[in-house]
């Protein structure tokens, strides 16, 4: 079979799981004989085609007025709302797809994020009357921002101006053949929102075989400090908790504790963060390996305040063994009971947070203990049960009835 996978951004561009669940998928596809092309967006203004271990990779530059992905600063309100305006429809970006779609003549397209690309790149598939699947990581559908998340609180009820800026988005959502998401809660917010409806779905979670994050051996007889660290790791933004964590140190009433932050945002605000926090015990770290951050760590916090449909943070603390205490928020429960050792609080509250970090620090060796789950729990995350279930959604429906 040949497969066509769309994703705004692929490795060695990365900012967010999506594109590595894209890849992880790619590389998986290939290793089981089947043909893989790849279209993705690059800051260059130039198209590229290169080999990435098996996989066709074309890279394609975004027509649109600037390159959004992992800023440091953010662009004026203007530039914003013109960049989400042509964002609604995107016709250059759309005939770049087609001309990939005549050349490589696949089987089914595959897209996860789309965002730069816009849904006017499902038009050109179904134009050609290919199969197309497509992949919720995110709620790019009906938020601008893709978060359901803004001025420091959950969108229960959809703003005006994501209303109006994603009106395409909605009439399209019934266009792909099957839609696939990675959680269940991701897809529940799409449906009781009058999004994919009719359209057939299914729930499958993002590899991660864990092979990459190998687990500190005998992390107690570290000749350090008796510190229980603690760890954040992702985009350091509003969105993601970071300040209610650096809160929380705050009512931690033991000294015994470190917390190692690792990950980009925006300067001026990660610059106020330090300057508001500046307990020694808070180490930045900046862009770190995930490995070399799991091995350093005893328990990952994960405080979300936007409803994360599967933070790829919790899956590879799972694999990882490390402990968690996580907001319950999203998607985030759905995959952190499978720990062997959580504990939940709710999203933004900073004194269950603080209690529960207290609660970890009251016996310190129970939480460094490395408590990878048994592979019944984590067979959901194979490669060779989520290919599977890919290769199922890819083929063609059989006609039913008599």
């Amino acid at each position: 079979m040949k497969i066509l996978i769309i994703s705004t951004l692929y490795p060695p561009h990365v900012i967010g799981g999506a594109e590595k669940a894209a890849c992880e998928l790619a590389e998986a596809l290939v290793r089981r004989d089947h043909a893989v092309v790849v279209v993705s967006l690059h800051p260059e203004s130039n198209e590229v085609v290169e080999d990435r271990n098996g996989v066709r990779v074309y890279r394609l530059p975004l027509d649109n007025f600037y390159w959004p992905f992992g800023r440091d600063e953010k662009p004026s309100i203007l530039r914003r709302l013109a960049w989400h305006i042509r964002e609604m429809w995107n016709p250059v970006a759309a005939r770049r797809i087609g001309k990939i779609l005549d050349a490589e003549m696949p089987d089914v397209v595959n897209t996860h994020n789309v965002c730069g690309f816009s849904v006017a790149a499902w038009k050109e598939v179904k134009r050609r009357n290919v199969r197309l699947v497509h992949t919720l990581h995110d709620y790019y559908l009906m938020c601008p921002r893709c978060t359901l998340f803004r001025s420091g609180r959950v969108c229960e009820k959809r703003c005006l101006d994501c209303k109006l800026l994603t009106s395409a988005k909605r009439a399209s959502s019934r266009v792909p053949d099957a839609v696939v998401s990675v959680s269940q809660h991701a897809l529940e917010e799409h449906i009781r929102r009058h999004y994919l409806e009719e359209v057939p779905s299914a729930v499958i979670y993002n590899i991660q075989g864990g092979a990459k994050l190998p687990i500190r051996q005998n992390a107690n007889a570290e000749p350090l400090s008796r510190d229980l660290v603690f760890g954040f790791i992702g985009r350091v933004e509003q969105e993601k908790g970071i300040e209610t964590l650096l809160e929380a140190t705050r009512q931690v009433n033991q000294l015994n504790w470190k917390l190692k932050i690792a990950g980009r945002g925006l300067d001026g605000y990660i610059q106020n963060l330090k300057r508001t926090y500046s307990d020694p015990r808070i180490e930045w770290l900046g862009f770190t390996d995930s490995s070399e951050f799991y091995s350093s760590v005893d328990a990952v916090v994960i405080p979300s305040l936007w409803p994360e449909p599967l933070p790829y943070v919790c899956v590879e603390s799972l694999h990882a063994g490390r402990s968690l205490i996580c907001a319950s928020s999203g998607g985030i429960p759905e995959i952190a009971r499978l720990s062997n050792m959580v504990e939940f609080f709710p999203a933004g509250n900073v004194d269950s947070l603080a209690e529960k970090m207290n609660l970890a620090l009251s016996s310190p060796q129970k939480w460094r203990e490395n408590k990878v789950p048994d592979a019944s729990s984590l067979c959901a995350f194979r490669e060779e049960s989520i290919v599977k279930s890919y290769l199922r959604e890819y083929a063609p429906q059989k006609p039913t009835g008599g």
